[in-house]
């Protein structure tokens, strides 16, 4: 039996006039596949997919949709932080009162590795509103960027989500941080004129620190003494608060946890003027960062028996970037052209490796919807007489067993 020779993977014309995507879904369940693996992992996405749509999909096609789509997408803010630097183009003016919060959160890589995905929160600071009997302000309208690199290199790409929030044209601007050097760095690069907020839960901890030393961990007396003193510090602010602490450790120079928290408390004693902050209406802590930590990353990225490749974690969070920020359906439709973009260079390249040579003028129209009309033929043309064929005069067109001529028999 014979056996058809191997073919090479081939393309279909007609992909790109149908506005195809790579795969075998239509652009409508290649979107709901992609979005459903951001929000939950691989598994369960493509059992929700299937259940709403009939359609089943291996667990391989959502990862591998996925992470192409995460790709392009991280591919086009890439772009666009070059244009930007390269243009400087006036961004759209956005909320004149913006809060700007940074923090890391680990995530597990396979072979036991932790690494550390950066993200920055942008909101809009509103009037303050009454909470609990106490006048404090909200942010909200909250988008995300998030990356896993260097400090460095998050800042810069972090350029992208502060000129689509119009961080430039606001007009008050507090960075809310927890007081890591990176954090510090991220806005003397974008905001250096910020107002810069301690993180009020940070300071609270390291004042704990002074407090167990002093009266044993967990205890009734160093809970009652840092109550107090958070409320001292809240309504007072940091000066008197410091010269006790300063006075503690004089007087027990052997305990480094006291030299240690107030060494970082006073390094950042500008930052802990609580009572002018609130006064200007603004918050005191950076909680839009730890729930953006959990929501945009951790939910994701950190479950149950989960381990990523370096290279996949980045399309992922890109991908929860705009899909916590509620845009996924202004900027899916970036995604979508870039993967189209993305198949035609792959289909170019594949043409060019068959045949080397440019194909003629004319080469496309074999392959449009509605081809082109005959050629009228010249009436002093006449049509060329078909070749005889080679096959008839063939010993073996008939059966071996017959005799070529039975009436001579």
């Amino acid at each position: 039996m014979a056996y058809a020779p191997a073919v090479e993977r081939g393309f279909f014309p007609l992909d790109e006039e149908l506005k195809l995507l790579p795969g075998s879904l239509t652009p409508h369940g290649h979107e709901c596949l992609v979005r459903l693996s951001s929000w939950m992992p691989f598994e369960k996405a493509v059992g929700l997919f299937g259940d709403f749509t009939g359609i089943e999909v291996s667990k391989g096609i959502s990862r591998r949709y996925t992470e192409d789509a995460g790709e392009v997408y991280e591919q086009i803010q890439e772009k666009e932080v070059e244009e930007i630097e390269k243009t400087a183009p006036v961004a759209v003016k956005g909320s004149d009162k913006l809060q700007i919060s940074a923090d890391g959160a680990m995530v597990p890589l396979i072979h036991g590795v932790w690494a550390e995905v950066r993200t920055v929160v942008i909101g809009d600071v509103y009037l303050r509103i009454e909470k609990n009997g106490e006048s404090v302000a909200h942010t909200g309208n909250l988008s995300y960027f998030s990356r896993k690199v260097s400090a460095e290199a998050f800042q810069r790409l972090a350029i992208v989500e502060m000129h689509r929030r119009g961080v430039e044209h606001a007009k008050e601007i507090a960075a809310i941080m927890d007081g890591a050097e990176w954090e510090q760095g991220f806005t003397d690069y974008h905001c250096p004129h910020a107002t810069r907020i301690l993180d009020f839960p940070h300071a609270a901890e390291h004042i704990n620190g002074i407090g167990e030393a002093l009266f044993g961990e967990h205890t009734t007396e160093s809970r009652a003494w840092l109550e107090e003193h958070l409320h001292r510090l809240k309504q007072e602010g940091p000066d008197e608060l410091m010269r006790e602490f300063g006075n503690l450790a004089q007087e027990n120079p052997d305990i480094e946890a006291i030299t240690n928290n107030l060494t970082y408390l006073e390094k950042r004693r500008e930052h802990m003027r609580y009572p002018i902050f609130q006064a200007q209406g603004w918050p005191i802590g950076s909680g839009i960062v730890e729930s953006g930590n959990k929501l945009v990353v951790e939910a994701r990225l950190k479950g149950s028996g989960m381990h990523w490749a370096e290279g996949n974690v980045n399309p992922m969070v890109a991908l929860r970037n705009i899909i916590c920020s509620d845009r996924w359906k202004e900027d899916w439709p970036k995604i979508e052209a870039g993967l189209r973009e993305r198949a035609k260079v792959r289909q170019q390249k594949l043409r060019l490796a068959r045949n080397p040579l440019p194909p003629p003028k004319d080469f496309w129209e074999i392959f449009t919807i509605n081809p082109p009309a005959p050629s009228s033929v010249e009436n002093d043309q006449k049509p060329k007489t078909p070749k005889p064929n080679p096959w008839r005069k063939f010993k073996h067109g008939k059966a071996l067993y017959q005799r070529s001529n039975p009436a001579k028999n």
